[in-house]
C-alpha cells in the first residue's frame, strides 16, 4: 500500500489529504483540491484557501476536468506513466502554480513563459500544456486586466504571453478564443492593439486572422467584423508602412470573408488612403510579399461606390494601380490591379483620364505581350475595349 502510495504523481494529491484525487475542483485562487476535502474545509468556518491562505470572497468550486482526464488516463496505463512523462506534468504545474504566484518576480514569470515557449516545441510537454489547460490560462493572463497605461514590464509580459499561444494555438480547440466574448477581456485586447508594441499588435493581427478563419469562433468574428474601433485601429496600422503593417494586411483579409465585416466602416476610417500607401510604398520596404494581398483587398472593397470616390479622390490612386499593371520581374497583383481599374474607371471620367494620363494604355499593351495568365489578359483586353469605347462615347473628345 504505501509503495502504491509513493507512486501517486504529487500533481494527483489533494494538497489537504495527500490522497489521489476523486473528484478535483478548482478554486477561484487557482488551488485545486478533492470536492469532499474542500467542502469539510469549508464548512468548518474556514473562509481561507487551504494552500495560499488567501480569502476566499468567491467560495465557487470549479471541475477541474483536464486534471480529472490525466488521473483516469494514468489509471487505465496502471499507474505506468514514463517518468519523464510525469516530470513533465509536475514542471508544467509547477509553472501554471509559479506565474499565478503574486509572490513570484516579473524576470522569473518572464523566464518561465520563455519555457513555456520552448515546451510547446515538443509533442509530449506540448501534450502536456494543452491538457492542463495553458492556452485559456494564458489567454487570461494576456487579456484579465484592463490598464490605464502600458508600462514596459508589462508590454514584454504580455509580448512572451501571446508569442506561448501561437504557439499552442494551432494544435488547440479555438474556443478558447472567445473569452474574448467578454467586455472587460475585449477592452484589454483593444487596449494592447492601439497601444501595445510592434510585436503585440504583430501578434494580435496574427490572432484576429485565426478567428476570422475559424468555424468555432463564429460569433468572435463577427463582433470582431463590426467593432469600430478595432476597424479604425487596423486601418491606421496599414497606415504605418511597417514591418506589424503586413500582419495587418494578413488580417484584414481574412476578415474580409466574414459576411458581417462592415466593409462602409473600413472605407470611412481610411482604408483606401491606406491600402494606396501601402502598395505605393512597396518598393521601399524589404518585405513586398504582401503587396498582391494589399491589391486584392483593395479590388474586392472598390465593389462599394464609397470604395470607388475615396480611390478617384486620393492623388495617388490612379496612378499607383497603373504603375503595378506590368512590372518587368513579376505579375502579382497585375490582374487585381487591372480589376480595380476596370471597377473605377466605368463611371468615372476623370478616372479613365488619369489612367490614361499616367500611361495605362502602354502598360496594358506590354502585359498583353508578357507571360501573365489567360485570366489576367482576359481582363486587360477588357480594360482596353472600356477605356476605347468610354473615349469615343465621350462627347467632350476630340
Amino acid at each position: 500500500m504505501k509503495e502504491a502510495e509513493m507512486t501517486v504523481p504529487h500533481l494527483f494529491r489533494c494538497p489537504i489529504t495527500l490522497e489521489l484525487f476523486k473528484d478535483p475542483v478548482t478554486l477561484s485562487t487557482g488551488q485545486t483540491y478533492d470536492r469532499s476535502s474542500i467542502e469539510k474545509w469549508l464548512a468548518a468556518g474556514n473562509l481561507t484557501c487551504p494552500v495560499t491562505m488567501q480569502k476566499l470572497h468567491d467560495p465557487t468550486m470549479v471541475p477541474n476536468h483536464t486534471l480529472r482526464h490525466l488521473i483516469d488516463r494514468w489509471l487505465q496505463m496502471g499507474h505506468q506513466f514514463d517518468h519523464e512523462d510525469l516530470v513533465i506534468i509536475d514542471s508544467v504545474a509547477a509553472i501554471k502554480h509559479s506565474l499565478e504566484s503574486h509572490d513570484t518576480t516579473f524576470e522569473t514569470k518572464l523566464q518561465l513563459l520563455e519555457n513555456i515557449r520552448v515546451l510547446s516545441q515538443e509533442s509530449s510537454s506540448r501534450s502536456c500544456l494543452i491538457q492542463l489547460g495553458f492556452l485559456p490560462f494564458l489567454l487570461e493572463l494576456a487579456f484579465g486586466r484592463v490598464e490605464a497605461k502600458i508600462s514596459e514590464e508589462y508590454a514584454k509580459f504580455v509580448e512572451q504571453a501571446l508569442l506561448c499561444v501561437l504557439k499552442l494555438l494551432p494544435f488547440c480547440e479555438l474556443e478558447s478564443l472567445n473569452i474574448l466574448l467578454q467586455e472587460s477581456k475585449f477592452e484589454s485586447f483593444l487596449f494592447l492593439f492601439k497601444h501595445g508594441s510592434s510585436l503585440v499588435k504583430m501578434n494580435i493581427c496574427q490572432l484576429i486572422e485565426t478567428t476570422s478563419a475559424s468555424s468555432e469562433t463564429n460569433e468572435l468574428r463577427s463582433m470582431l467584423g463590426k467593432k469600430r474601433e478595432l476597424l479604425h485601429e487596423m486601418v491606421q496600422l496599414v497606415h504605418q508602412n511597417c514591418e506589424a503593417s503586413d500582419a495587418g494586411i494578413k488580417a484584414l483579409w481574412t476578415l474580409l470573408s466574414s459576411p458581417e465585416l462592415n466593409q462602409e466602416t473600413l472605407i470611412t476610417e481610411g482604408v483606401v488612403d491606406g491600402l494606396v500607401s501601402y502598395i505605393s510604398s512597396s518598393e521601399r520596404r524589404e518585405s513586398k510579399s504582401f503587396e498582391p494581398l494589399a491589391m486584392a483587398i483593395l479590388e474586392k472593397l472598390l465593389a462599394l461606390d464609397s470604395a470607388k470616390e475615396a480611390l478617384v479622390s486620393n492623388p495617388n490612386g490612379i496612378t499607383t494601380l497603373v504603375k503595378k499593371i506590368f512590372r518587368v520581374s513579376n505579375h502579382e497583383g497585375s490582374e487585381n490591379a487591372v480589376g480595380s481599374l476596370m471597377a473605377v474607371c466605368y463611371g468615372s471620367l476623370q478616372a479613365r483620364e488619369e489612367a490614361i494620363g499616367d500611361g495605362v494604355l502602354t502598360q496594358l499593351l506590354l502585359l498583353l505581350q508578357s507571360q501573365c495568365s489567360g485570366r489576367t489578359k482576359t481582363k486587360a483586353r477588357m480594360l482596353l475595349r472600356l477605356l476605347r469605347s468610354k473615349w469615343i462615347e465621350d462627347p467632350n473628345h476630340v
